[in-house]
């Protein structure tokens, strides 16, 4: 069964992959950027929006706090912008991941989805798909930055571990 430990790995990895994301788009201009894609969201912007709101969403559902007040990160306007809000998040995950036990991965938690309904989860389900959902996303986004011409990261999990595994 999934312990805590394996938890944080993953998100040390979804930390690792979104600031080499976030590192990657630095040197996008303003209109690449902003373009419209015809992809998830939009473009890069949306996307990138997406994955930021969505952390924050489940990090809120997760304290049983109100979810974020602006949907789908909307109010961010530009990426050191998207990139600001997800360092506080990723901060505020670090604390409320260093407060669980591997017994609270088996909690029950209540789900209100804002297209309505209800739905429950074990606390591990949902921490699971956080990261599952964020690295979808960061995949849309690596093909996106093909589309303008830019070489992306390489944001995979093997990466990520072969990566640390070089570090002295």
């Amino acid at each position: 069964m999934l312990a805590m430990a394996q938890v944080r790995e993953l998100f040390t990895y979804n930390a690792w992959a979104n600031r080499k994301l976030f590192r990657a788009l630095e040197g996008l201009s303003a209109e690449d950027y902003k373009r419209d894609l015809k992809a998830s969201f939009g473009g890069i912007q949306g996307t990138v929006n997406h994955i930021v709101w969505a952390e924050d969403l489940w990090l809120r559902r997760w304290q049983v706090a109100a979810p974020p007040a602006v949907p789908q990160g909307t109010d961010l306007d530009t990426l050191a912008a998207a990139a600001s809000r997800w360092e506080g998040i990723e901060v505020d995950r670090d604390r409320f991941l260093s407060g669980l036990d591997d017994a609270a991965l088996e909690r029950t938690i209540v789900v209100k989805p804002s297209t309505g309904g209800e739905f429950r989860h074990p606390l591990r389900e949902t921490l699971l798909h956080t990261t599952d959902h964020s690295t979808y996303h960061r995949g849309q986004i690596i093909a996106m930055l093909r589309q303008v011409g830019r070489k992306p990261p390489s944001t995979g999990l093997i990466t990520f571990y072969r990566e640390r595994q070089a570090r002295p």
